[in-house]
């Protein structure tokens, strides 16, 4: 398992270095483009739908609507309006709601078990995800890394916090390998992250720099809370739908890890927020 893992990892390097740092955001936008659009045919998967057909229907019209999307942005220079700031809150809105109705029982609302409404919901928060992405690519490669970063350094810490210290489970019902102390953990690497990128502000622009200067130290420790949050939720969410369609992974691409969900679920919530924090 652990050699088909490290297999993958150097593989997605090889396909995602010589797209990260290219002058030119397209060839970046377009991989992330082809492994959303797979990660579209594994949510309408986990929500019940069944069959090659169904599935590929669902993944390439979300890819002609992205697709569509990244020429449109082309054309305006890469730069989103300012208006699109009520995009990224009602996406982070929706996440809150599903998030909200959820996991505190462990359960979908009854609006989301139907798999044509979960579908729908899944077509939007990767859409959203995916152009998030793509704006902070824009913004330069460093830069998104920085966020990306956050989410990958919880995930690490709250390992190895769980394994040294985790008793108490954090959602048994959902996800029984998380811990609270795994939490607790992914709470004190990522503030500590966050403060250093922010102290490398005349250096290396990052994130935690930029919120650190529009909203001070105090209020970027209560953003990078909130963003630890939502990255958790996510996972968990995740996980939910998983269990509720009887599926250990969400799909097989990634051998060793998974499913293409598998691997963004923690960022699929956390890239929008980001976005709309920005936008402040």
């Amino acid at each position: 398992m652990l050699r088909q893992r490290v297999l993958t990892a150097l593989v997605l390097m090889a396909l995602l270095l010589p797209t990260l740092f290219w002058h030119d955001p397209l060839p970046f936008a377009l991989l992330a483009l082809a492994f959303c659009a797979v990660g579209m045919g594994e949510w309408a998967r986990l929500a019940g739908y069944q069959g090659f057909s169904a599935l590929s229907f669902w993944a390439l019209l979300w890819a002609a609507i992205a697709a569509a999307l990244l020429w449109l942005l082309q054309q305006q220079a890469w730069q989103m309006a300012s208006a699109w700031r009520w995009f990224w809150l009602a996406c982070s809105m929706a996440w809150l709601l599903a998030l909200g109705l959820s996991l505190p029982k462990a359960r979908l609302p009854a609006a989301l078990r139907h798999p044509l409404a979960l579908t729908l919901l899944g077509f939007l928060l990767l859409q959203a995800a995916w152009l998030a992405l793509v704006q902070l690519r824009v913004q330069g490669a460093l830069f998104m890394l920085s966020l990306l970063a956050l989410v990958w350094v919880a995930d690490i810490a709250a390992y190895f916090g769980g394994r040294a210290w985790g008793r108490s489970k954090l959602a048994p019902s959902i996800s029984p390998g998380k811990t609270r102390a795994g939490a607790w953990t992914a709470l004190a690497a990522t503030l500590f992250y966050a403060a250093v990128c922010a102290s490398l502000a005349p250096i290396y622009p990052n994130y935690f720099s930029r919120l650190n200067t529009q909203f001070g130290g105090f209020g970027l420790a209560i953003l990078v809370i909130v963003l630890l949050a939502f990255a958790i939720a996510g996972d968990l969410f995740e996980s939910l739908l998983k269990r509720a369609a009887g599926l250990k992974d969400s799909g097989k691409l990634l051998p060793g890890h998974g499913g293409v969900l598998d691997r963004i679920d923690a960022l699929l919530p956390v890239l929008p927020l980001a976005l709309l924090l920005l936008a402040l």
